[in-house]
């Protein structure tokens, strides 16, 4: 029998071998395809500690190098759709537009440029060529406004920014004009500035401006010595060189810059793509409403394209939750991402019952604490059966706890997860550091190829959040169970301590979610119990977190606090 089988195998592969003009590719594709992520199915963990294990490694890649080698393997696959614009680019088309233009405007490896605008083909074009010369992208917030983008371009020393001329009510050029009066003398690439010293370079996507380069002039600038220069410069990139600096969302207080390598994007797209079965689905495609400019979108969305080859479908430049369910409908995207808000948003359509959801197998909801009725309604009303849960931090690239697609009801509404693979959680009473019990509350800390390299040029914050053993401080308050899965309880800064009793608000969130005519519930500890408040909608960060420190100014403000 053992013979037989042998022969049978032998039989099998050689025959491949012969018909396949890539025998290591079907190897590969064979052996991803039989190979199917599951949760766990025994009880493993004895204490709040947990540490994923995976059949696969980590990659050694750089941003371009995965990239580079799935245009090779899908070169006429489509890669992105933009909707609004009527763009559509397949992978080789997409690899042809990063060219060496960056470094054709004198700009080099290590530089920072801010990429600041809305979700449009120039974002995600800039992350790839700027990965591909090794320059540093910086993911402006498109909401900022002039003192906000100042700090911004100042804390990491912008070298260049790249943005539309305006988009809605953010007028970009007349922004940095004000910022930046010397432009409009100066020669493009020639920028000296005294409020933003490092500032030498702007590009503007869609007109010509003083003092700025426009893109498609930059597309076209690269000459045969700067396409060898950019091949001698990739031979010396590392996989562990920063390639992206993220703000934090800002929803307590100012935005630190996140600094991420390539191995920190690369490989949390990887295992992203692994958790959801991308590696195995055919015609995966993904509408994205997302910003690119949080981790969500561009690691998730971007980096999950390199890395999978997917196609990302991108509805309107702003958020627009009809233009979603019009992008699932058109392109039959069969996953789609968001923000709790962004879901309650697209449940909340008049037309959602006419709309042809049919295509959609899965989604993905994360960036803030979901209620367990709105995932509920995802699944019932959506008919998204396939939901997924993911929790982490922009500093931890960003996810760390993701669920399985088959998961049951009662897992994709009381946790935000399991564990993702090659990542390390322990939960530790806040005060002794000590590991606490499976089941137990405490605050909940990740170690593993996910934690940033650092804030940048901020070692005091830096030191604060990363232990000296590498352990990243989340701030959330959260329990593991036995099998890995991790319930989120809130966030330390918002815990109320009542009659000796901890309460947190998030717990009173999902309870009022539970009503009919609640749509939304934010409530913050100083508005409980005595005070109540009804509001038409809540002060937001671009990707959809509520941001708590306005939220207590309006309510101080209404209450007369």
């Amino acid at each position: 029998k053992k013979v037989l089988l042998f022969f049978y195998f032998s039989l099998f592969f050689f025959f491949f071998k012969c018909v396949s003009t890539s025998y290591a590719h079907f190897l590969l594709l064979f052996f991803s395809a039989i190979h199917v992520d599951s949760p766990p199915s025994i009880p493993t963990l004895t204490t709040s500690y947990a540490h994923g294990i995976s059949s696969h490694s980590l990659l050694s890649s750089t941003v371009d190098q995965c990239l580079k080698h799935t245009v090779e393997r899908y070169p006429d696959r489509e890669a992105l759709v933009f909707m609004q614009d009527g763009m559509r680019k397949t992978f080789a088309q997409f690899y042809q537009d990063t060219a060496a233009g960056l470094l054709a405007v004198g700009l080099k490896r290590g530089d920072r440029l801010g990429m600041w605008g809305p979700n449009i083909y120039e974002w995600i074009l800039m992350q790839f060529a700027t990965a591909k010369a090794g320059i540093i992208l910086v993911s402006v917030n498109p909401a900022y406004q002039l003192q906000e983008a100042e700090f911004a371009l100042r804390k990491v020393q912008c070298n260049a920014v790249v943005c539309p001329t305006q988009f809605k009510s953010q007028k970009y050029c007349e922004m940095l004009r004000q910022l930046c009066p010397e432009m409009e003398m100066a020669s493009p690439g020639g920028i000296k500035s005294s409020r933003l010293p490092d500032l030498h370079t702007v590009i503007v996507t869609d007109s010509q401006q003083p003092g700025a380069f426009h893109l498609k002039d930059v597309m076209q600038a690269g000459s045969s010595q700067h396409l060898q220069q950019l091949q001698d410069l990739q031979k010396n990139l590392s996989c562990d060189d920063p390639i992206n600096i993220q703000f934090t969302s800002g929803t307590t207080g100012k935005p630190k810059g996140a600094t991420l390598t390539h191995h920190n994007i690369v490989n949390n797209a990887y295992f992203i793509g692994m958790r959801t079965g991308y590696n195995w689905r055919k015609n995966v495609r993904i509408c994205l409403p997302v910003p690119l400019y949080h981790c969500f979108g561009s690691v998730g969305g971007g980096m999950v394209m390199a890395v999978h080859g997917t196609t990302v479908v991108f509805p309107s430049s702003g958020y627009d939750g009809h233009a979603n369910l019009v992008a699932i409908e058109k392109e039959k995207c069969t996953f789609v991402y968001g923000t709790p808000t962004m879901f309650i948003d697209m449940l909340s359509q008049p037309d959602l019952a006419k709309i042809d959801l049919s295509s959609v197998e899965g989604g993905i909801s994360a960036g803030s604490p979901c209620p367990p009725e709105v995932i509920r309604k995802i699944i019932n009303i959506m008919g998204i059966k396939e939901m997924l849960i993911g929790y982490g931090t922009t500093e931890n690239s960003p996810v760390t706890f993701c669920g399985f697609p088959i998961d049951s009801v009662e897992r994709k509404t009381e946790t935000v997860g399991c564990i993702c693979p090659h990542t390390e959680a322990k939960v530790v009473n806040p005060t002794t550091g000590v590991i606490v019990p499976v089941g137990a509350q405490g605050e909940l800390l990740i170690r593993g190829y996910c934690v940033m390299l650092e804030y940048w040029k901020d070692d005091e914050k830096t030191q604060e959040c990363i232990t000296k053993d590498r352990w990243y401080k989340t701030g959330d308050i959260a329990s593991l169970d036995a099998y890995g899965y991790c319930k989120i309880e809130g966030r330390i800064k918002d815990l109320i301590i009542r009659g000796g009793e901890n309460i947190y608000p998030a717990e009173i969130e999902q309870f009022l979610h539970t009503h009919p005519k609640i749509q939304e519930a934010q409530i913050a500890h100083y508005k409980v119990p005595r005070y109540i408040t009804f509001v038409q909608g809540y002060p937001l960060t671009v990707t959809g977190k509520i941001q708590k420190h306005k939220l207590r100014e309006q309510a101080e403000k209404m209450l007369g606090l």
